[in-house]
């Protein structure tokens, strides 16, 4: 099957246009040797990291006839994707897997994905929203199917904002004046945990407010991590962190947790997975935590996305067809979503792309944590305000790993990463745009 070249609006405004940095990685070509016709279905090999994948692999067994899925569990993260960098190159990659969407562009760069345009480009078109569009497709082909949206959105305690006389913030400068009330009320008491640097949530931060970390003009790759949008951002945090306002306590470590479930910060900013989080790991704080629209800079609704995965095909698989079916199944049936979280010892708030599959996802989650808010229709409310066009770029797998090694600096790791993200480019052979 060739390689099919799309150029709708909503493709072009993904990436600005080329990955001609992925000419080697056109793909598409892989057969469907044996299955529908012949009477021997397609057996497809399935790697994901995800909760529930096996659960879903099973239910679609369990409802198709000519395609069976073998799932298998893959580390999360950098781990994941070098155990599938690896099997691409050995020739023993699965047909499906799961991959965030800030690796796409660099696994796709190095030819390691199948071209889905052929099979799925239309799909994505028609099912998926524009600002999640722009995270697979990518020099105008399809790369991956979507599966979740991360809106980031504010959670808070209503206790403590009632306790100190403070309005739910809508704009960064109205939450930082409740910082300062809060904590001068109550001095053990931050507006939230921000040390250590999370490389994830301040480049959703730095989307908000208008950032555009990578992007490209002709065949040639612009680096701007280290731009005036996401500079304002990182001094915001650096000069709350400075001043005792948000908590130095490392994000996804014990002492977060700790300080969060007795108290001691404020807000938290999440994304929409997050709610899940709440019941499970802060169970005696039910009734005390909301939801809110994450602050803006402008007073406009604006936000920015924070992690999120999609669906792909690696590079060389031989029945790209049946993976397709199988990949469309999984990311808007709601059979898929009911499997998924019927298998699930702990509350779910993914929001899946999709919004047909939402329905299936918010039946299954109890609001009564939250006060009865109604935790899907808010991140669906979040979901559609996210800024359109964002991209990530071929490095920054790269990036991520240096600006974790900036200490919590926020400004620090704005110009470690734009300097890490030139020179991996140009390192990889690529066209930088100066």
């Amino acid at each position: 099957m060739p390689c099919i070249a799309r150029t709708s609006r909503l493709a072009l405004a993904a990436s600005a246009a080329s990955l001609a940095l992925l000419v080697t990685a056109c793909g598409g070509s892989g057969s469907d040797a044996s299955g529908p016709g012949d009477g021997n279905p397609v057996t497809l090999t399935f790697w994901s990291a995800t909760a529930g994948a096996k659960e879903t692999a099973d239910a679609f067994n369990k409802t198709h006839t000519d395609i069976k899925v073998k799932f298998s569990m893959v580390p999360a993260g950098p781990e994941g994707v070098t155990k599938l960098s690896n099997a691409v190159k050995g020739g023993n990659a699965p047909d499906v897997a799961t991959m965030d969407y800030s690796a796409l562009p660099e696994y796709a760069s190095e030819g390691n994905l199948e071209n889905l345009t052929p099979s799925s480009g239309e799909l994505v078109e028609k099912e998926f929203p524009e600002a999640v569009q722009s995270l697979v497709n990518l020099g105008g082909s399809t790369w991956a199917v979507p599966f979740d949206v991360t809106p980031i959105q504010l959670f808070y305690r209503k206790d403590l904002f009632k306790k100190h006389g403070v309005d739910v913030p809508t704009t960064w400068a109205e939450y930082r004046t409740a910082a300062e009330k809060i904590h001068a009320a109550d001095p053990d008491v931050t507006i939230t945990n921000f040390g250590g640097g999370d490389p994830a949530l301040l480049s959703g931060l730095a989307w908000q407010a208008g950032a555009r970390w990578y992007g490209t003009n002709g065949d040639a790759w612009k680096v701007d991590i280290d731009d005036p949008a996401s500079r304002k951002v990182a001094a915001y945090w650096d000069d709350l962190l400075a001043e005792g306002l948000a908590s130095k306590t490392p994000l996804w470590g014990e002492g977060e947790n700790k300080e969060r479930a007795t108290g001691k910060v404020a807000t938290i900013i999440g994304a929409a997975w997050s709610a899940g989080n709440f019941p499970v790991s802060y169970p005696d704080s039910q009734g005390k935590w909301g939801i809110a629209p994450l602050p803006t800079w402008d007073g406009k609704a604006s936000t920015g996305m924070y992690g999120g995965t999609s669906y792909i095909v690696p590079k060389g698989s031989e029945h790209t067809e049946a993976a397709a079916e199988f990949i469309k199944w999984v990311t808007t049936d709601p059979e898929a979503m009911t499997a998924r979280l019927s298998s699930l010892k702990t509350p779910s708030s993914a929001l899946p792309a999709n919004e047909g599959m939402r329905a299936a996802a918010a039946k299954r989650f109890d609001n009564s944590y939250f006060g009865d808010q109604d935790v899907y229709a808010l991140a669906g409310e979040a979901a559609d305000t996210i800024v359109p066009g964002w991209t990530w770029g071929p490095v920054q797998q790269q990036v991520t790993s240096v600006q974790m090694a900036a200490g919590g600096d926020h400004t620090k790791m704005l110009s470690t990463g734009q300097a890490k993200g030139e020179t991996a480019v140009t390192d990889r052979g690529l066209k930088l745009d100066k």
